[in-house]
């Protein structure tokens, strides 16, 4: 059976009929997805004006698949988009309109991008992670908060910033989940929310592998993480077994100990466990997103078999092929 090449792609009113190609990253160790369109810049030797169609801050539509044909060849994007079995792959906004090499990539970002507005300066003294986000959205106006995630600033100081910087800020010192979804914004422990589940073998759908299976018995580790009161003082929490790997966090600002042991036993369960690390790379069916879990199978090694968290996932689409890459953390 042949499949052809399905997508559909539509910026603000308009839907395109050339591409050259897609890449698409969703991940829950960065704020916000993304997504670059490449299209030809030229057709038939005349150049390709979009500039007077779409513009920063238009929104985007990605839908992407497959569409069975036992007698079609392959279909390239280049012959224009079929409307085939698509799955919405990317909603969001225009970033920002690149010309290069010879070719368009429009640069494109989720949800968050809304939330690149400017809020007022504030201190706040002895905050929750709930705290500061609340005020942020407040500034903003027209989003709620919905956070499960423990942490505590001894003080947190916005200056001269934007709601999205603050909220990036946020998302790397903590090592939360933070997306947004509809006007609700979500913070959660990276590990607690799973969003689907795809089902992967070594000997049916796994196109190539980047993975290493590793034993935890076999290596040590051992997770510090260090804060700073007001007066200078460094307060360390510690997770894991000396005499092996090592690694060693450093958060300003924070003397809470239970935020600062709680992120050191989050960091450990990212570190230490028995199974595959790494990536590998698959074709477009099963859909598979961040935040799912995925089972890896081999008729082989039948006892590597488990269970993992996706951390990301890369979505190629050209007149190639579809393939994804995804990225596993730690087994669940």
């Amino acid at each position: 059976m042949l499949f052809n090449l399905s997508w559909k792609i539509t910026l603000e009113n308009y839907q395109l009929m050339l591409l050259e190609g897609v890449e698409i990253t969703r991940s829950v160790e960065q704020l916000s997805d993304t997504a670059t369109i490449t299209l030809p810049g030229s057709v038939f030797n005349k150049a390709l004006e979009i500039e007077d169609k779409i513009k920063r801050g238009n929104t985007v539509k990605i839908e992407l698949g497959y569409n069975a044909d036992l007698t079609s060849p392959p279909q390239s994007p280049q012959m224009g988009g079929g409307n085939g079995s698509l799955v919405t792959e990317f909603e969001g906004f225009i970033e920002s309109i690149e010309t290069n090499d010879g070719s368009i990539s429009i640069k494109c970002e989720d949800a968050i991008y809304q939330l690149r507005k400017p809020v007022a300066d504030k201190e706040l003294n002895n905050p929750d992670v709930s705290d500061v986000l609340n005020y942020v959205l407040d500034q903003i106006g027209g989003y709620t908060l919905s956070c499960d995630y423990q942490f505590k600033y001894d003080k947190f100081t916005i200056l001269n910033n934007t709601a999205y910087k603050v909220i990036k800020q946020i998302q790397e010192e903590t090592k939360a989940n933070i997306y947004l979804k509809g006007n609700v914004l979500h913070v959660h422990p990276q590990y607690k929310e799973l969003f689907g589940l795809a089902e992967y073998s070594f000997q049916q759908n796994i196109e190539s592998s980047e993975l290493e299976y590793r034993n935890a018995d076999d290596k040590k580790t051992e997770v510090i993480v260090e804060g700073k009161s007001k007066d200078g003082k460094v307060i360390r929490e510690t997770a894991g077994q000396k005499g092996g790997d090592t690694v060693t966090i450093k958060i300003d600002g924070v003397s809470d100990p239970a935020s600062l042991k709680n992120m050191a036993n989050e960091q450990l369960k990212v570190k230490s466990y028995t199974g595959y690390s790494g990536s590998f790379t698959c074709w477009l069916i099963p859909y598979c997103d961040a935040g799912y879990k995925v089972t890896i199978t081999d008729d082989d090694y039948e006892y590597k078999d488990g269970t993992y968290y996706v951390l990301e996932v890369v979505t190629n689409f050209s007149k190639a092929g579809g393939s994804r890459q995804i990225k596993i953390g730690s087994k669940i």
